[in-house]
């Protein structure tokens, strides 16, 4: 691979970062993390990147989104519901705190560099965790590292900040600490809350008083695969961005919205992630002057899906993008085992149809595409119809 100019480009990353993990017997099983950039490495993926290890864990960034006595339950690492620890979800491990904190400094740190001018566009595939509340833990999240972010750029001026989270669950937590803030416009697009955790995210939650139309919510229907989850993305997204010109973008790229992931029920490919990650970079460098701040999130199909996704988006932020066709190293696959795929995608054709094309009122999915841009789009300024 060609290299990108020297620094344009950063991943945020260190050993201790791939110690977030709650165990063997949990979904967010350790290695997630490790498999992905070991598979970047070995695609040359890498070589694109300036790989920077995070600072320090900084406590007052922990606490520029939690509470304080939230943060002291979490340093004692003792099961506490008040604060949803010690939960099947959330179970107490010993360090928690510590590499919470750092994976929240990373993605800080990713937002620092995007914003002073260091590079165009930061990653840290550790981060994304968005359920996390500022008094407790919710979903697999400790410390909620993108809403840090956000808080950071908007204490150093940044007057606009969008986040678009294509997780298949909804972005709760990133949306609960600033619905109610106009400088903020935060973007979810996930599997209906009707049949999915957390519950929240129906087109209806559009923003607090004070901000009306800071929250964009598209609940697409079980089964949406990737030309239903793309045309959706495609009819919303591009334009409620644009309205609200952002200055940064944040993105979290949550990849259970795979066809193997266990705890959903989207049907993308990595293929159709792929998609969608090209789709934010050309946003980023259309709407923000290229400053993106990507980070990773969900996704349980720990071999097969997330080392592929996450690899692909860190080649699509370095501008190097990896064909779909590409073989995965013979090296890579020995070191995880029998389970390991063989090419960087899933052979499948993403074409879609745009909306624009034709609206069908007996479909699911654009019902609920309909949803979102009647309830959003006329306090955004735009058009709600198709």
């Amino acid at each position: 691979m060609t290299p990108a100019p020297a620094g344009r480009t950063r991943l945020l990353h260190s050993d201790e970062l791939t110690r977030y993990d709650f165990g063997e017997d949990h979904p967010m099983a350790p290695g997630r993390v490790r498999h992905a950039v070991e598979l970047a490495r070995s695609l040359g993926v890498l070589d694109a990147m300036e790989v920077v290890e995070p600072p320090p864990a900084d406590l007052e960034l922990v606490r520029s989104v939690h509470t304080d006595d939230y943060i002291d339950a979490v340093r004692l690492a003792v099961s506490d519901p008040r604060h949803g620890l010690g939960t099947t979800d959330n179970p107490v491990r010993p360090g928690m705190h510590e590499v919470s904190a750092r994976v929240l400094t990373a993605t800080v740190a990713a937002a620092r560099a995007v914003w002073t001018g260091e590079v165009d566009r930061a990653v840290n595939i550790s981060g994304g965790l968005h359920h996390a509340m500022p008094d407790r833990a919710s979903g697999f999240c400790i410390y909620n590292d993108g809403a840090a972010a956000i808080r950071w750029l908007l204490d150093q001026g940044c007057e606009r900040v969008a986040y678009v989270d294509v997780d298949v669950h909804h972005g709760d937590g990133v949306q609960a600490i600033f619905y109610d803030d106009p400088r903020v416009l935060t973007v979810s697009l996930h599997e209906t809350p009707q049949v999915l955790f957390p519950g929240t995210g129906f087109p209806t939650e559009t923003g607090g008083p004070n901000a009306p139309g800071s929250a964009v919510n598209l609940a697409l229907p079980p089964h949406t695969n990737d030309a239903g989850w793309l045309r959706a993305f495609e009819a919303v997204v591009p334009e409620a961005l644009a309205a609200f010109a952002p200055q940064v973008l944040i993105t979290q790229h949550g990849c259970d919205s795979h066809r193997h992931d266990p705890l959903a029920d989207l049907e993308l490919t990595v293929d159709g992630q792929r998609a969608s990650y090209l789709r934010l970079s050309e946003l980023a460098d259309e709407l923000c002057e290229g400053r993106w701040v990507a980070t990773g999130g969900g996704g349980y199909a720990v071999v097969d899906v997330v080392p592929r996704a996450w690899a692909h988006l860190m080649a699509i932020a370095a501008r190097q993008p990896v064909e779909v066709s590409t073989p995965i190293p013979q090296s890579w696959r020995d070191a995880v085992g029998e389970r390991a795929p063989r090419a960087m995608g899933d052979g499948v054709d993403v074409g879609y149809t745009p909306i624009t094309a034709g609206f069908d009122p007996a479909s699911r999915l654009d019902q609920a595409i309909l949803a979102t841009r009647r309830a959003v789009f006329p306090e955004l300024g735009l058009d709600p119809g198709l």
